[in-house]
C-alpha cells in the first residue's frame, strides 16, 4: 500500500479509538527514516497532551494496528503532540484557532504570493477568512497546500 493510502487508512482506523479516549486525531506521517519506517501519529485534546497520554495511546493503537495488518512492512509507531506549530488540515482546525496566526502555503500563487503569514478570522462554507497584512481575504481550503499555526513569541 502506498504511503498516502496507509496514512488515510490509519486516520480511519485510529480516529474512533482516539475519540473514545477524549482525544482528537491531528495528523499522521508514514515515512522512511534512517532507522527504518516510522508511523507517526499526532494527537491532541482539550488542555493538551501529556507523555502518559502518548504512551497509553501507543499501547492501545499498537495492538489495534497489528490486528488490522494493512501495513506490509515493519515500522515503529510514535505518538506525539502536534506541538506549537500544529498542522491545520480541516475546516474544524481553522475554526478552533480563530484569531491565531498561521503560515499558509497555497498550491498556486494569489496576488503574487504562494506562501504567507496570516491571522485566521473565520470559516465560511469551504473558505477560510484570513487577515493578510491588514487585508481580509477568503481562500478555499482546497487551494491550501499546507497550513500550520505560527508561534510568535511576545516581547
Amino acid at each position: 500500500m502506498a504511503e498516502t493510502g496507509i496514512e488515510e487508512r490509519t486516520e480511519k482506523v485510529v480516529s474512533p479509538v482516539l475519540e473514545s479516549l477524549g482525544m482528537e486525531f491531528v495528523d499522521v506521517e508514514f515515512r522512511r527514516e534512517q532507522t527504518g519506517w516510522v508511523l507517526r501519529l499526532y494527537i491532541d485534546k482539550e488542555g493538551g497532551i501529556t507523555l502518559d497520554d502518548c504512551s497509553r495511546v501507543g499501547r492501545e493503537l499498537g495492538t489495534l494496528l497489528d490486528i488490522e495488518s494493512y501495513i506490509d512492512r515493519s515500522y515503529s509507531l510514535e505518538v506525539s503532540s502536534p506541538g506549537l506549530t500544529r498542522p491545520l488540515k480541516k475546516l474544524k482546525d481553522f475554526e478552533k484557532f480563530i484569531d491565531h496566526p498561521a503560515k499558509i502555503k497555497l498550491y498556486s500563487a494569489t496576488n503574487g504570493k504562494k506562501s504567507f503569514l496570516a491571522t485566521i478570522k473565520g470559516v465560511d462554507g469551504d473558505e477560510i477568512n484570513l487577515d493578510i497584512d491588514g487585508e481580509e481575504k477568503k481562500i478555499k481550503i482546497s487551494d491550501i497546500a499546507k497550513a500550520n499555526l505560527e508561534f510568535i513569541q511576545e516581547g
